[in-house]
């Protein structure tokens, strides 16, 4: 089975991608997080943990590690720091270890932050975290969904290298994606964009390579 750090684990999302794994028969999770109580619930659960904060030395976290889900965010609190120089701190010490894949959760709009006046920071973040994985020499697979809701997940996408309209996902689905793009057979080095739709997601995953 393969480890996989999930960076971001004690966030919505973070925490249903280490759920995710943690039922599925290839894939081991390994819980970042920041804070010793936070430890304690995923190890009560059966989860592996590393205690690590993305704004200091990642090294001690990537150890044993074949592969990254990174998604983690500040909510918009300290986002340079964590969001993209966070980001950075971790794909530099994923390329010492040769991390296998390094899956990125950004977000619709981080092409073009310019467009969104409230998001604008953020996006810009964002934006400078993916071109820095994109240069990286890592094998990447960045995902960018929509507005994310609490819905109970379909299990169904619509995905596109790049959509012409706004729209929703639920976080459960957005997770569903992080983890199939685990697999050895998606395709490497994609960015794309997801809303809710109608297509199963490992199937609009396996379209990308066509």
């Amino acid at each position: 089975m393969e480890n996989i750090l999930v960076a971001g684990a004690n966030g919505t999302t973070g925490k249903q991608v280490v759920n995710l794994l943690k039922s599925s028969q290839y894939f081991n999770p390994i819980a970042m997080v920041r804070k010793k109580e936070q430890q304690k619930q995923f190890e009560d659960d059966g989860v592996k943990t590393v205690l690590a904060d993305l704004t200091e030395d990642l090294t001690g976290a990537i150890k044993g590690v074949d592969k990254v889900i990174f998604a983690a965010g500040s909510g918009g609190k300290n986002v340079l720091e964590v969001d993209q120089e966070g980001a950075k701190r971790l794909i530099a010490v994923s390329k010492m270890a040769n991390v296998n894949r390094f899956v990125m959760l950004s977000s619709m709009g981080a092409d073009n932050p310019e467009a969104s006046e409230e998001l604008q920071d953020y996006l810009k973040a964002k934006q400078n975290a993916d071109e820095h994985l994109k240069e990286s020499g890592l094998k990447y697979s960045i995902v960018r969904p929509g507005t994310l809701n609490n819905n109970e997940g379909k299990g169904l996408i619509e995905l596109s290298k790049k959509f012409n309209k706004q729209g929703e996902i639920s976080r459960a689905d957005v997770a569903r994606t992080l983890v199939s793009v685990l697999n050895d057979d998606a395709p490497y080095n994609t960015t794309f964009e997801i809303l809710e739709g109608d297509t199963i997601i490992e199937e609009a995953i396996s379209s990308l390579s066509h």
